[in-house]
């Protein structure tokens, strides 16, 4: 498609940043060293939450599983809350609050609670197996826990162990009844409210004290706990509206307010113990006074009470997205079509196809792009509208308060379209792995500058194009392929929902390239290999064009936060590509 934009990237930056804007800069002294910053952030997570309370204080916020919460009301639970955590655990500043469970509205009303103290939030991921879980309440030294009831069950045969030291003074179950009702040396969350007590004082917070910790997905080894500030967790709010205000004024509008209408909804189906559910998508929806439409997980089906897409009807939801594949599962589904405003990618990247799919079966979305990590708190590069129509392989242009820089292997700045790391800075970045400054120095150079372990180009403008996390670059007989690159070309074929192009050794070359793929429902059982392996081959050199496809009737498993567990499929496909090649003949040899 041709685009000419109505005005330049040196304007619209002019116009964003211009004084009086939401993202108006100014520049502070800021862990060592000058940093630019947004000068309408809020000082702390307490006054943004105070504001937001205030400000559309009898709108609907969250709205779950039958329950329909104004801000108002909300904010009531979060100040008994706040009262019970300080009056009957002794919760002060400084002090960690846990929770580790699925979605559900005490889990913002915590979130909240902890804030107003002045305590470190820690969202764990109730996903985890009992040692890492374990682990991770007593690395950051939980003083209060809050569980749902399947995370008391698991967690009750070693209640003792988590008492002992007094580390743990206290653990509170949510919706108890889903459970057996009662667990050992644990409370439900409603009885211990009725002893919520009075109004505790307000302690001093400062934008660069400790706001909370967020432990990052990775499949191998103990999770790593991301400790933020206040400043770092809340750039992130304003960071989320940077590509669509963006969008905005290359396209001609302006930045002014929209009319009062109808309320609309924010559907959050992604884990709120992962920055995109907490950060990005809920503070976003807070900021704009949107009603959060909160579920345990995605459900795509039609029937189920709570299914996503009766939701999106009945709840006016204006703005979804998640992972790609949430919104593939939208592509095939009755809703398109449906009115939508904001359709988000975030997560893991999207194939550059199902953009213009995605625009395709939702004209009225602006659709959007955003990349970031947990150690970044969420966004710091963004893309929107017709920008990322023009380039959906790209993740966008760093945020207003950010720097970004591709690093080559010689370790200088790479030039424009030369592929190197991304490397990230400013006032986003995590203040540290909890208690563990040398994973901390690994990462993060004594200048502030992230290294993000993704790989990647930008072009001229400064458009950012990932092109894969470096561990997963497949190299053939010194060739470095992009696993994404083949994962495009695989996602070209309408019958593929997911793909995931991995390495296989080979002992000439080194590795070739091989990919894992699981099928729409209705071509499961219709597809073969050897077409799957056809139809790439228009589409990639002949170098990247897979060996072997193996073909999945179940779709991947996941992370919580939705990325593809590449770890599982690459021992998979080479011990189906060690078992074939036990039947090909030894003289059979890959080409250069």
């Amino acid at each position: 498609m041709n685009w000419t934009p109505k005005r330049s990237l040196a304007e619209t930056n002019e116009l964003l940043c211009a004084p009086g804007q939401l993202h108006e800069l100014e520049t502070r002294f800021v862990d060592g060293r000058l940093q630019r910053v947004y000068k309408s952030l809020w000082p702390t997570v307490r006054n943004f939450w105070s504001w937001a309370s205030s400000e559309y204080s009898d709108k609907t916020y969250i709205v779950f599983e039958g329950q329909s919460l104004t801000y108002k009301e909300i904010d009531e639970r979060v100040r008994q809350t706040a009262s019970l955590f300080y009056n009957e655990y002794h919760v002060r500043k400084g002090d960690k609050i846990g929770i580790c469970s699925r979605n559900c509205v005490e889990w913002l009303v915590g979130f909240w609670a902890s804030q107003i103290l002045g305590a470190v939030f820690v969202g764990i991921n109730a996903w985890l197996p009992l040692d890492p879980l374990t682990f991770c309440i007593s690395h950051t030294d939980c003083k209060l826990v809050i569980v749902d009831a399947e995370r008391a069950e698991k967690l009750e045969p070693i209640v003792d162990k988590l008492y002992a030291g007094q580390k743990v003074v206290g653990i509170l179950v949510v919706n108890p009844q889903e459970g057996k009702g009662q667990w050992r040396r644990m409370e439900t969350f409603d009885k211990a409210l009725e002893r919520s007590g009075s109004v505790p004082p307000e302690e001093s917070v400062l934008a660069e004290d400790e706001a909370l910790i967020m432990f990052t997905s990775g499949t191998t080894g103990l999770p790593k706990g991301v400790l933020s500030t206040q400043r770092q967790f809340l750039t992130n709010v304003l960071n989320t509206q940077v590509a669509t205000r963006r969008a905005i004024l290359r396209e001609g509008g302006n930045l002014t307010p929209s009319p009062d209408g109808p309320q609309k909804g924010a559907l959050i189906a992604v884990p709120l113990f992962h920055v995109t559910g907490l950060t990005s998508y809920s503070m976003l929806a807070t900021m704009a006074g949107m009603k959060i439409v909160m579920m345990r997980k995605w459900i795509p089906e039609e029937d189920k009470y709570s299914g996503s897409f009766r939701l999106i009807r009945s709840e006016n939801v204006g703005l979804a997205g998640g992972v790609p594949a949430m919104v593939s599962d939208l592509l095939d589904s009755s809703l398109v079509g449906h009115p939508l405003e904001g359709l988000f990618f975030g997560g893991s990247p999207a194939s550059e196809l199902l953009a213009s799919q995605a625009q395709t079966a939702f004209p009225t979305a602006r659709l959007s792009q955003a990349y970031g990590l947990t150690e970044t708190n969420s966004v710091a590069v963004g893309i929107a509208g017709e920008d990322y129509m023009m380039r959906p392989g790209s993740t966008g242009l760093a945020c207003p308060v950010n720097d970004m820089i591709i690093v080559a292997d010689n370790g200088r700045i790479a030039s424009p379209g030369e592929i190197g790391e991304v490397y990230l800075r400013g006032p986003n970045v995590m203040k540290e792995y909890y208690r563990d400054p040398e994973a901390t120095g690994r990462i993060v150079t004594p200048d502030g500058w992230l290294k993000t372990g993704d790989i990647g180009t930008m072009d001229e403008e400064g458009f950012l194009f990932i092109k894969d996390r470096i561990k997963d670059i497949i190299i053939r007989g010194g060739e470095n392929i992009p696993s994404l690159l083949v994962e495009n070309a695989l996602y070209e074929d309408a019958r593929v929902r997911e793909a995931a192009a991995v390495g296989v050794p080979d002992r000439r070359l080194g590795e070739l390239v091989a990919a894992v793929v699981s099928l729409k429902t209705q071509y499961i059982g219709k597809v073969t290999e050897s077409s799957l392996i056809e139809g790439v081959r228009k589409s990639l050199p002949p170098f990247a064009v897979p060996v072997m496809i193996l073909i999945q009737e179940n779709p991947f498993e996941l992370t919580p936060s939705g990325k593809i567990i590449k770890g599982q499929l690459r021992k998979l496909a080479r011990a189906h590509w060690e078992l074939r090649q036990k039947t090909i003949p030894k003289t059979a040899r890959a080409n250069l």
